[in-house]
């Protein structure tokens, strides 16, 4: 059998609830953008190469070799996270190294591991 699930049976509308969420809600765009940002994290081969960039920069030949994937795989997972601004790239002669975009997505992974751990 499924779990019963709680509803409300009253009809009375807080109202200086309802008009302060509504003063505060964000943004459809800002919403829609926030969830992109953490699709990045539903795969988990991007959630292992974003792991593997919290210990080091990394260039596109290492990730793959540590993954056991083909470059065009790893390639085309990380412009999914550039996309996203989950990481960065820099050139360096024929070498393109990622790297974390920035400490927010640091925090972000270390606090849902926080959470998973709690």
């Amino acid at each position: 059998m499924g779990r019963n699930i709680e509803t409300c049976d009253c009809t009375v509308i807080h109202k200086d609830i309802v008009e302060k969420v509504k003063k505060n809600l964000k943004s459809d765009d800002l919403l829609r953008n926030l969830a992109d940002f953490f699709k990045a994290f539903s795969d988990s081969t991007r959630l292992k190469i974003v792991s593997m960039l919290l210990e080091e920069e990394m260039c596109v030949c290492d990730i793959a070799n540590v993954l056991n994937m083909t470059h065009s795989s790893v390639s085309h997972q990380l412009r999914v996270l550039r996309q996203l601004r989950v990481v960065k790239n820099r050139k360096d002669g024929k070498s393109v190294y990622y790297s974390l975009d920035d400490e927010h997505v640091r925090n972000i992974l270390a606090q849902g591991i926080n959470h998973l751990n709690h």
